[in-house]
């Protein structure tokens, strides 16, 4: 009986120390980790996310050494098209049928709510690092959905209120007729009359419009200090650009590009974009990590700049892995759970965490855009005004009604 009591304590020291040495072998699904980004590759959002989000995704599997737990690491992608319908279609083949652990994009909030849907339906994780709305941390919280870059909230409370308080009190929205425009409309609307101001009124446009024209001439007409731009992308691009040809800002009006990025001022140019005020997660040209992971992302894409999504992958790819690495497992439940337990601290987007209702804290900047004589070449198109702390620019988790955290 000593005997075997002995050979049962070697065994079980054996396994131990396999274990020790091998954690996970048994525990990651398929012996494959398997990321999806599902993201618009060709359409109006295409320079904000698109091929660069792949890029940055990439990147991030490569500096973790192309494997986890000793088990490849495989991209899969795809055009989303912003549909809603492409969402649940391929996140439901991804998660069915390709056996995808986690899928990361999905470009429109109302694609992006959609993914997020079948995602806790089938108990997968999403990484929403493209969709803007707050109602991801909101009313559509989900158990298995991160929100990593920026939302409405934290626009409005940053931008929004730094508008107001310079002297705009009176609004007007532009909106885009959508998930997205109408969480921005809402939420910049709550930060205006917060402080003081007066919306007085705003119309929706189609999302992906060519025309604004109608559009502007109801912002004219209403006499606001401020057209509030509730839209993002090529939509921004067009009204900004439309907004100069009918005059506005010769009489008094100035637009707010409430969602701007880097690659809608460089489309936009200097020359109209000067002055405009901006908040975002990210700046390329922010710090020496930021300048280093620009640098190398820049060379695979003709010498453009990242957007604070397109750093958005490659800092929540790499949190995820160091997840699985950490747990031993791709398990939904478990790597969720890590990933909130745990800090967050990368050079895209600093030191930050996770929330219990999915909302990913960080740092947020508020910018102006420079004149151009004030850049020292391409793509220096900011200037810093202050940094705001990630406490005091996202909304308090108990004010957004998400179901986790009552």
């Amino acid at each position: 009986m000593k005997q075997f009591a002995l050979k049962a304590s070697l065994a079980t020291a054996g396994l131990a120390v396999a274990l020790a040495v091998n954690p996970v072998a048994a525990q990651v699904s398929d012996d494959v980790v398997r990321m999806g980004v599902l993201t618009d590759m060709s359409s109006l959002y295409a320079d904000i996310n698109g091929p660069g989000a792949v890029v940055a995704a990439k990147m991030a599997i490569e500096d973790y050494g192309g494997t986890v737990l000793g088990k490849k690491i495989e991209l899969i992608t795809g055009d989303v098209q912003n549909k809603p319908d492409v969402a649940v279609s391929t996140a439901g083949q991804w998660f069915d049928v390709d056996k995808v652990d986690v899928i990361l994009g999905t470009s429109s909030s109302a694609a992006s709510l959609a993914t997020s849907s079948v995602a806790a339906e089938k108990n997968k994780i999403f990484i929403a690092t493209d969709p803007v709305s707050s109602d991801f941390t909101g009313k559509a919280c989900t158990a298995t959905t991160v929100h990593w870059v920026h939302d409405t909230a934290a626009l409005a409370n940053v931008l929004g209120a730094a508008v107001v308080k310079s002297g705009g009190k009176s609004w007007f929205f532009l909106t885009a007729d959508y998930a997205f425009g109408h969480a921005l409309e809402r939420d910049v609307t709550g930060i205006v009359t917060a402080n003081g101001g007066t919306v007085v009124g705003s119309v929706r446009h189609p999302l992906n419009t060519s025309d604004f024209s109608s559009f502007l001439l109801q912002g004219q007409s209403s006499k606001a200090q401020i057209i509030g731009l509730a839209n993002a992308g090529g939509d921004t691009i067009n009204a900004i650009k439309q907004a100069a040809e009918f005059g506005i800002g010769q009489g008094g009006q100035h637009l707010a590009g409430l969602l701007v990025f880097i690659s809608d001022v460089h489309s936009i140019g200097l020359k109209l974009a000067q002055g405009l005020k901006l908040t975002d997660s990210f700046y390329w040209d922010l710090n020496d990590g930021t300048r280093a992971f620009a640098k190398r992302w820049s060379a695979q894409m003709n010498g453009r700049m990242p957007t604070s999504i397109q750093a958005g992958y490659y800092s929540s790819i790499t949190h995820y892995l160091n997840a699985i690495k950490a747990t031993g497992t791709d398990e939904t439940g478990k790597v969720m759970a890590w990933m909130k337990a745990n800090p967050t601290d990368d050079a895209l987007f600093g030191k930050g965490y996770i929330r219990k209702d999915g909302r990913k804290i960080h740092e947020m900047h508020l910018f102006e855009v420079k004149k151009p004589e004030e850049s020292k070449g391409p793509w220096d198109y900011y200037k810093l005004i202050r940094d705001i702390p990630g406490e005091e620019a996202f909304r308090p988790m108990d004010k957004g009604g998400c179901p986790l955290v009552k």
